[in-house]
């Protein structure tokens, strides 16, 4: 079994990261404008009155005018905080917004935190009965046993929403799905497998319920706590650990482990020996989940069977037991039909979803987001990857079908098609985009220039590239510099990573007589002034680096304008043959993707420009895995009004015509006729009107205020600019771009290097 690399942050980062601009993780915004005095009025008095009035006549209404049936309460009261034991309810604080954060971005679903200051499982019981007509669901998390059972057992009686303690349920549901599969790749009978359960928590005995209700004999599971197993002759059982007491002579793990089929551990590190896993049936099943250590490391257990089936709670092997594939599906199906509570047959749904997913053909475009080989069903792939994208599509529709037919849904879906496109609309696609490029170069480890190395923010990205696997970082700059730095961000100023500069001669000479080659003849540049360039410009030396092969791609800009950047590198590399040089940016805002181009290089381009723009954007955005659907962008729509700012862009259009591109494209139009459908009425002969995804600029001061605009005061996500259409894979950074803005460059630029690389092979 393989092991992966895995993800290494200093604890100054992750403070910084906590409290940069906005203290925190979440915030709330307003879903409807609120510029003028009638959107106010609307909003609160006297226009709010319309729905408090339906509402109080009929409380279901609640679920049509408020936020209440997309909205899910993080519970805790910091006493089980995942590893760090009791720490009390503030300290859960960063945890339970984590939670709110990733209903979001995978089930795009609004969550808030709540955390509770107490220890009483009544009193918590009442505050969350209290509150709980605000929300569409409930999810309890890191609240010790068996104060859980107690508040989740209590709060199904008298809420009439969902109530999800996802360490128990959440936890079992995707072991349950792993462990279904890893039965059928070992051939076993459900009915007739010996299981051993080390732990009697919370997850452990929600893991033990969800496998009988999915066929295994409760005769045949052995459940230990850290007394050794549960049996009928134990004394002072509580009255949930008593439910799994049964007739044996095994006392211990050595003795419960002898012929098991089943090992699965939701207990503490090293618990599990080698002796004891070769004392188990053929082909045993070990599931070692306990975190961030396991009961068994896999490398442990390969040592002496090789026939095993093995998985873990960790992301650095393969099998991952991550409850992230489970419960913001689960909510999101629970809360799309309404849904009372989340009952056994919605989770059994869950179960068999998440089961049959790991068994179908995993398709190119979900092999592109999850990196690596394509993975096939077998003792290395029992369960889907969390990044899987079909996760959204597949397990909300089974839970809202077994909601629906067990009766405690309050609305029904007429059309699962229909709702199937819906939830796949709710993902944010430049996650899955950047996740995709991010997993494709893993696999080739690019070499990347940062050439800025000394800038905090260029820095920190060279890291994070590093300790995330995605390449191998080289940066630019005085050692004793990095040092510094270094330890400013709270790392060791030994830190592992390559650094390079004008000192090395051998390497200064090398790169000198290649640009005074290429400078000589065409600009009569002397050897003096080429070697000033090289020992005096960042910028100068990395784009040599990656010319003369010593560097895959580089990543520059941060601190400098983007424009003096580019002219550095204009005088090392060349733009690609038949291409044009342009900046393109990705603008992602309420799930929809945007292109726009050009945002960096030409001020003013002219016709035979702009058409040779779309057709690079094109290709780029095909590449990204977009259908391109151009638009070229005016004040005026199809000529009106005609002026000589105008028919440029008509002539762009035109030029495209004669040349027979293999994709759409239309224009002259404006912005809200190229983005919105409502103008397809008026415009029916276009294919493009309301359906553009690449918008073609009539010049670059348009292209960069309209993103710009977009992305401060719209809060956009933008990537870019990427510079399209030169001869190596380098990106410019604008002026001060973010950590997360220079690794998305940075990452860009290696899966161009790949890119190109194929492209000169074939």
């Amino acid at each position: 079994m393989k092991k992966n690399k895995t993800e290494h942050y200093s604890d100054k980062e992750a403070l910084e990261f906590h409290s940069s601009k906005k203290s925190g993780k979440i915030e709330i915004i307003s879903s409807k404008p609120m510029t003028t005095k009638r959107d106010l009025a609307l909003a609160y008095s006297p226009g709010v009155a319309a729905p408090v009035k339906a509402i109080a006549e009929n409380p279901e209404f609640a679920y049509d005018y408020t936020t209440k049936g997309n909205l899910v309460a993080v519970i805790s009261n910091g006493s089980a905080i995942l590893g760090l034991g009791n720490l009390g309810a503030i300290a859960s604080k960063p945890v339970m917004e984590g939670k709110a954060v990733l209903f979001k971005r995978f089930a795009d679903i609004d969550a808030i935190d709540l955390e509770i200051d107490s220890f009483d499982p009544d009193e918590i019981v009442n505050s969350i009965k209290n509150f709980a007509v605000s929300f569409g669901g409930i999810n309890l998390e890191d609240i010790a046993a068996p104060d859980c059972f107690v508040i989740e057992e209590k709060l199904k009686k008298i809420l009439n929403i969902p109530v999800f303690h996802d360490d128990q349920h959440g936890t079992a549901i995707i072991t349950c799905a792993a462990l279904i599969n890893a039965i059928d790749i070992a051939k076993k009978d459900i009915k007739k497998i010996k299981v051993v359960v080390n732990g009697a928590g919370a997850s452990a005995m929600a893991c033990t319920n969800l496998l009988i209700n999915n066929g295994v004999l409760k005769k045949n599971i052995t459940m230990l706590d850290r007394k050794g197993v549960i049996h009928k002759k134990r004394n002072n059982l509580n009255k949930w650990k008593s439910v799994y007491a049964i007739e044996t002579r095994h006392r211990n793990l050595n003795d419960a482990i002898k012929g098991a089929d089943v090992f699965l551990g939701l207990s503490s590190p090293n618990i599990l020996k080698k002796e004891m896993v070769k004392k188990m049936a053929k082909k045993p099943i070990i599931f070692a989940c306990a975190n961030p250590d396991p009961e068994i490391t896999p490398e442990e257990v390969e040592e002496v069977r090789s026939d095993a089936i093995i998985a873990t709670g960790r992301s650095d092997y393969p099998n991952q037991v991550n409850n992230l594939i489970g419960f913001p599906y689960i909510f999101r199906g629970a809360l799309d039909v309404r849904a009372k509570t989340i009952n056994e047959e919605m989770k059994v749904a869950a179960v068999n979803a998440i089961a049959a997913l790991a068994r179908k053909r995993v398709p190119d475009e979900v092999v592109a987001v999850m990196g690596g080989e394509r993975p096939k069903y077998g003792k290395e792939y029992i369960i889907p990857s969390t990044f899987d994208p079909r996760l959204i599509s597949v397990i909300p529709v089974a839970v809202a079908k077994a909601a629906i037919k067990s009766g405690v849904a309050r609305k029904k879906i007429e059309n699962f098609e229909i709702y199937t496109e819906q939830l796949k609309q709710r993902l944010d696609p430049s996650v899955t985009i950047m996740q995709g490029i991010n997993s494709q170069i893993k696999k080739t480890q690019k070499k990347v220039v940062f050439a800025d190395g000394e800038d905090e923010n260029t820095l920190k990205a060279a890291i994070a590239f590093k300790n995330s696997g995605l390449g191998i970082p080289v940066i630019i700059a005085k050692e004793t510099k990095v040092k510094e730095r270094l330890k400013e961000i709270g790392f060791s100023e030994n830190f592992n990573i390559e650094i390079i500069n004008s000192t090395i001669k051998e390497k200064r000479q090398k790169y000198v007589n290649f640009i005074f080659k290429k400078l000589h003849k065409e600009h009569g540049f002397l050897e003096r002034d080429c070697d000033r360039m090289v020992r005096n410009d960042r910028v100068v030396w990395g784009a040599c680096m990656v010319s003369c092969g010593d560097a895959d791609a580089m990543v520059t800009g941060n601190t400098r304008r983007y424009a003096q950047s580019l002219e550095k590198i204009n005088k090392v590399i060349d733009a690609r043959p038949g291409e044009i040089m342009f900046g393109l940016n990705m603008v992602v805002n309420k799930g929809r993707t945007v292109f726009i181009g050009d945002t960096s290089v030409h001020e003013y381009p002219s016709s035979e420009q702009l058409s040779e723009i779309a057709i690079s954007a094109a290709r780029v955005v095909r590449l990204f895995g977009f259908n391109p659907k151009v638009a070229f962008l005016s004040h005026s729509t199809f000529g009106q009004p005609v002026t000589s700012r105008t028919k440029h862009i008509r002539d762009a259009v035109e030029i495209l015509q004669d040349k027979k591109v293999d994709f759409q494209f239309d224009g002259d139009m404006q912005p809200d006729v190229a983005l919105d459908e409502e103008y397809k009425e008026l415009y029916p002969f276009s294919g493009i009107v309301g359906n553009a995804n690449i918008l073609i600029m009539p010049g670059q001061h348009s292209a960069a205020i309209s993103y710009k605009i977009m992305k401060t005061l719209g809060g956009a996500k933008v990537i870019g600019p990427l510079l399209i259409g030169l001869g190596q894979a380098i990106e410019i950074a604008p002026l001060r771009s973010s950590t997360s803005d220079i690794l998305n460059l940075a990452s860009v630029a290696a899966y161009s290097a790949g890119v190109i690389d194929y492209t000169k092979k074939n």
